[in-house]
């Protein structure tokens, strides 16, 4: 039986082919990610971590992961590191992406769902905010730790 030629799901476990597409992924999303297969299956593991992926004819072409913490004012969920591949642009993949994060956040009871993108990626805060994320007045500030 063929396998349809797009779909969303939660990544289970990391095939070599699935972990040769993130890599190559992650270097779309930023020039300094670098992939760690490790980090990539304790993710996919993590029982606060869900890694989504888009697959084009079973090949991972995207990436969506959805973090969940609870806190004391309810469970709370951020997006990170949506990427879809440069070849694979432009045909509605971040978008089933993202409404698939949000149902998640709907099905889990999340308060609220969270995600950060510059002001520079204009095409993108459109795309989110048609999912219905909304822009909020807030400063995102950011302590990174020394290394050593």
């Amino acid at each position: 039986m063929d396998e349809p030629p797009l779909t969303i799901e939660s990544l289970r476990e990391l095939t070599d082919p699935d972990a040769e597409a993130i890599a190559s992924l992650l270097v779309q999303l930023s020039s300094s990610a670098a992939f760690d297969r490790a980090r990539t299956e304790a993710v996919i593991a993590h029982e606060a971590t869900e890694l989504l992926v888009a697959r084009d004819s079973g090949r991972v072409v995207g990436t969506a992961t959805l973090v969940t913490a609870p806190s004391l004012t309810g469970l709370r969920g951020h997006v990170e590191d949506v990427v879809v591949d440069e070849a694979a642009r432009g045909r509605g993949i971040a978008r089933l992406l993202l409404e698939r994060m949000t149902q998640l956040a709907q099905e889990r009871g999340l308060r609220t769902l969270d995600l950060t993108s510059r002001p520079s990626r204009e095409s993108a805060l459109r795309l989110y905010e048609s999912v219905g994320f909304r822009r909020r007045e807030t400063n995102v500030l950011r302590f990174t730790p020394a290394t050593d």
